[in-house]
């Protein structure tokens, strides 16, 4: 086997090894949304987190930013709406516009899922030893350099 064959080949390895930490760490992050009542999918917690983030989002700009159909979008406000976590209020500068708004509920609930991702993961990391955190840190700050770097779609 050549040198970069063995390169290859050790690069896919460790690729599965991150492949399985990241489903690890991706059940852990959507198990904290799953705990906060009321319980929230992905989407719904996408769409709340894409209006806070956003000053004046629209319905129309929602669908965009998650990549929906309008109709789903749609829909997908209402049930948040009758959840009490989001609102539809009159643009205050376009009264023919509605302008999307998390609520006082909505925002605790974001405050729950973080604060529970964020107690989840410093359980995660408190089990790793110091040198371990710390080779963590120092890999993950390589990643995103290399990743900065790659191209989209390049492998």
């Amino acid at each position: 086997m050549t040198e970069a064959e063995e390169a290859a080949g050790a690069s896919r390895a460790l690729a599965r090894q991150v492949a399985d930490a990241v489903e690890s760490l991706v059940a852990l992050w959507t198990g904290a949304a799953e705990a906060v009542t009321p319980r929230l999918s992905s989407h719904q917690l996408k769409a709340l987190t894409a209006v806070r983030r956003s000053a004046e989002l629209n319905l129309t700009a929602l669908a965009e930013t998650l990549g929906i159909a309008l109709p789903a979008a749609s829909r997908l406000c209402d049930r948040l709406e009758a959840a009490g976590l989001l609102e539809r209020v009159i643009h205050p500068r376009n009264r023919r516009q509605l302008e999307l708004r998390v609520t006082p509920r909505g925002r605790r609930a974001l405050a729950e899922i973080a604060e529970r991702r964020s107690a989840r993961l410093a359980g995660v990391l408190a089990a790793m030893t110091p040198a371990q955190r710390e080779a963590l840190g120092h890999g993950l700050h390589a990643f995103r350099a290399a990743r900065a770097v790659q191209p989209d779609g390049e492998t």
